[in-house]
């Protein structure tokens, strides 16, 4: 049995912070915790009224009152309760006191760094998806909507799928070579985020070209999964110098994702 809270408690304790980077969706939590073989997931509705709770509260009336458990799994660093007054110690002196048991997960390191969520956005929104997906232990992916785009990549023969991302957390601005799944298949695909100043077009757009897909992707809701940063955003002397550039990061996307 896991434990969460939605919407993510800092989400309600500091609403002005915007954007909210959250690596992952609530449905992509819920997934990743049944492959991991968790048999059920308890989610707390976490508002304003919920994080008055204190952590006395939390283990009495609920984990013992209401869950009865036996054992309690907790990372090393965490905190529960109003003004976070619960941690493993107060877990501890509570489990003895009740009869459960308290495991600390503790610190996993890389290179001797800890693997951390604020470790993994820094990383993705530094651009480097590689070092994140390392990190992480799978690629950081993004879904959304193919909604209907200008056409330019069409006219230049690489027709993209424009995407509404679900996700505020995004890399920075680039040439991404990815994976994206279309109808539980998946394919290699050259991503674009941001403007497009060969047009003198500088809103941001979140778009990719796959490039062994022929179908209409419009309405469609597709994955993209960041398998590495191809270049910056460029502005080109014209159409004919962007498709050549286009080509350029098609063949590259092929050989990176080809060895993945």
């Amino acid at each position: 049995l896991a434990i969460t809270f939605d919407p993510h408690p800092k989400m309600i304790l500091h609403p002005n912070i915007r954007p909210f980077y959250l690596i992952t969706t609530r449905s992509e939590k819920l997934a990743a915790l049944e492959k991991c073989g968790v048999d059920a997931t308890v989610i707390i509705t976490f508002d304003q009224h919920y994080s008055r709770t204190t952590a006395e509260a939390f283990v009495q009336d609920f984990l013992w009152g209401r869950l009865a458990i036996s054992k309690i799994i907790i990372g090393h660093d965490y905190t529960f309760g109003q003004a976070r007054q619960g941690n493993d110690a107060f877990l501890k002196a509570k489990g003895r006191k009740l009869g459960f048991s308290v495991e600390v997960i503790p610190a996993f390191k890389i290179d001797d760094e800890i693997v951390s969520s604020t470790l993994i956005r820094n990383t993705i929104l530094a651009g480097d998806v590689r070092s994140a997906a390392r990190f992480m232990g799978r690629y950081y992916n993004v879904a959304g909507l193919v909604v209907s785009g200008a056409g330019r990549g069409a006219g230049l023969g690489y027709p993209t799928a424009n995407i509404e991302p679900e996700k505020e957390l995004l890399p920075p601005p680039g040439i991404y070579a990815a994976f994206v799944t279309v109808d539980g298949h998946r394919h290699m695909g050259a991503l674009n985020i941001g403007a497009k100043p060969t047009f003198e077009d500088y809103s941001s757009t979140f778009e990719v070209f796959v490039l062994d897909y022929a179908g209409d992707l419009r309405g469609k809701k597709i994955n993209v999964l960041f398998v590495e940063k191809l270049r910056d955003i460029v502005k080109f002397d014209g159409p004919e110098s962007l498709k050549r550039q286009i080509a350029a990061d098609v063949e590259k996307t092929k050989k990176i994702l080809t060895k993945e």
